[in-house]
């Protein structure tokens, strides 16, 4: 079986799981307060070109973005996403568990637009009774998007602007943000994003690590007591020198810049064998992900060979479907894929 579904299906890469072995017996204090950590935090630091940056590392997403907007917002605020944002769609109702409503506006293939922010913003302020509602607290955006789209450096710099005016944070989740830097179509850098973003997260779970997620806070805004608070859900790592190696490994030597664009790279190559064989696209994606529409019948010849997500029907006959490279991508496993596309359509 072939597994395109997701980009997280293996482990982490060797040089990590190397380091690991490497430094098992090496004592280390805990609750990230080791000097892997410490290592990790200065190399982010500089690859952001931010020295007053501050970095807390979590273990997964869903756990980070909950926590960070918890700590960030007041009881009475909510953040505002795309309602195809993954704090909306696919976390579990978790941000609305920690008492805090997501705030949807309109999703142009994943992304928002800064003049339907102003205009949803002004809409708030402008209503006398605004009291009695849901406050906005604070803006997230994922890089890339949910649908594998990118944030040029006009739009990210426009929506900072609509924020400024209303003195709420941008929090931009970055799951999968190496493959978002490495894209060809990408014309963002770390630095500008820690320039223009108020706080966002490195992804590693999705991006080579086992797990983890490196949360930046780029202008001395980490909320009071912030440690304390992600303790006090539950979420601090006792042993967190596992997540400081992780990230120490991966901002070593660019590597979590070379592995992304491999997944880059192995996308480009899936995305080129699927249009020469006919099929259509749901949108663009230059990242990672690629969504394709298949009709029911090929799903059928497809699924007991070859994992894919469904992302839903686009009509009676046909459905969207996910196809996802990652850093660990094989040329030959893209190879074997379009042989079972050949094979399906001649014997279809």
């Amino acid at each position: 079986m072939l597994a395109f579904e997701c980009d997280y299906l293996e482990g982490a890469h060797e040089r990590i799981l190397q380091r690991l072995v490497e430094t098992n017996y090496d004592k280390a204090p805990g609750y990230s307060s080791d000097q892997y950590c410490a290592s990790a935090i200065e190399k982010i630091r500089q690859a952001c070109k931010c020295p007053e940056a501050e970095v807390y590392f979590l273990v997964g997403g869903t756990q980070t973005n909950a926590i960070v907007i918890d700590a960030i917002l007041q009881k009475y605020e909510g953040v505002i996403a795309a309602e195809t944002g993954h704090v909306n769609v696919h976390e579990a109702g978790a941000i609305e568990h920690s008492g805090h409503k997501v705030m949807t506006i309109p999703s142009h293939c994943g992304k928002i637009d800064a003049a339907e922010l102003a205009a949803y913003l002004e809409g708030f302020w402008n209503d006398p009774s605004h009291e009695h509602m849901v406050f906005p607290g604070m803006v997230y955006i994922s890089y890339p998007t949910e649908y594998g789209t990118l944030y040029s450096k006009k739009e990210l710099e426009e929506i900072r602007q609509v924020c400024q005016k209303y003195e709420i944070p941008l929090y931009m989740d970055g799951a999968r943000l190496g493959y978002g830097l490495m894209s060809k179509e990408c014309d963002l850098t770390l630095p500008v994003m820690a320039e223009l973003c108020d706080v966002f997260y490195i992804g590693g779970t999705k991006v080579g690590a086992l797990c983890g997620e490196a949360v930046v806070f780029t202008k001395k805004n980490m909320p009071k007591h912030f440690v304390t608070m992600v303790k006090q859900k539950g979420a601090m790592l006792a042993k967190g020198r596992l997540l400081g190696i992780q990230f120490d490994t991966l901002f070593t030597n660019n590597l979590y810049f070379e592995i992304s664009a491999h997944a880059i790279n192995m996308a480009e190559k899936l995305k080129a064998g699927f249009k020469e064989r006919g099929y259509s696209f749901y949108l663009d994606s230059p990242t990672n992900q690629q969504f394709i529409i298949l009709s029911n019948e090929e799903i059928e010849q497809l699924k007991d060979k070859v994992s894919f997500e469904f992302w839903g029907p686009i009509d009676e006959g046909h459905q969207i479907v996910r196809f996802a490279t990652s850093w660990a991508t094989r040329e030959e496993d893209i190879d074997a894929l379009m042989m079972i596309l050949d094979e399906n359509k001649k014997f279809g």
